[in-house]
């Protein structure tokens, strides 16, 4: 786990390829790892240009930074680790990015819960808690799931960042997973809103 979080990170593709991206000191959070980056954002590819992403439990804001790069149109970023949100703002400043983004340093509820009041409708939303934390899964699909219609755009898709042994449900609400990818240790489910058919 520290062999991965001192490891330098790069922006992978895109504006800013190759730009080297600094990564929290100590253990409190674990970076995507490229591999798995690359893997998600080949998946993701055909709908980042000139979306709205959204990186909840951000980390670095890797994953964020490399939604603009490839053509995202905005991103929020949430993060309230303060040695995470330092990297995320030396990370943008490094970038020299004008816009385009927004960062939460105080929970990713405080976000989520700002974007339904300001009717914000993200396009994709990906999350990474601690992978030991069930309930923050649970919590962040669960408040997805039921404000679905404010806080998800049309067709949006949310990933979920996860341990390959602890899995988030399959079905939160009208949220339903409908890819699993894993990679070592790691996974990313893919989820999607299902509307309910009537009878």
């Amino acid at each position: 786990m520290l062999r991965c979080i001192l490891k330098r990170m790069r922006v992978i593709a895109g504006t800013y390829r190759s730009r080297v991206l600094q990564a929290p000191k100590g253990l409190e959070t674990r970076p995507t790892s490229d591999r798995l980056r690359e893997t998600l954002f080949n998946v993701l590819s055909p709908r980042i240009a000139g979306a709205k992403f959204a990186d909840l439990y951000a980390g670095s804001g890797s994953v964020g930074i490399e939604a603009l790069s490839r053509g995202a149109e905005f991103c929020w970023f949430a993060e309230r680790e303060p040695k995470a949100t330092a990297a995320i703002r030396a990370n943008v400043a490094a970038l020299k990015l004008q816009g385009g983004y927004a960062i939460e340093d105080r929970s990713v509820g405080k976000l989520l819960n700002a974007m339904v009041k300001n009717e914000r409708a993200a396009d994709i939303v990906f999350l990474d808690p601690p992978y030991e934390s069930g309930d923050e899964y649970r919590a962040t699909l669960d408040f997805l799931a039921h404000n679905h219609a404010v806080i998800l755009a049309l067709n949006a898709i949310v990933v979920a960042e996860h341990s390959r042994k602890l899995p988030p449900n399959e079905t939160h609400g009208e949220l339903k997973r409908y890819r699993l990818l894993e990679q070592g240790d790691a996974a990313l489910s893919f989820y999607a809103i299902t509307m309910k058919l009537s009878s």
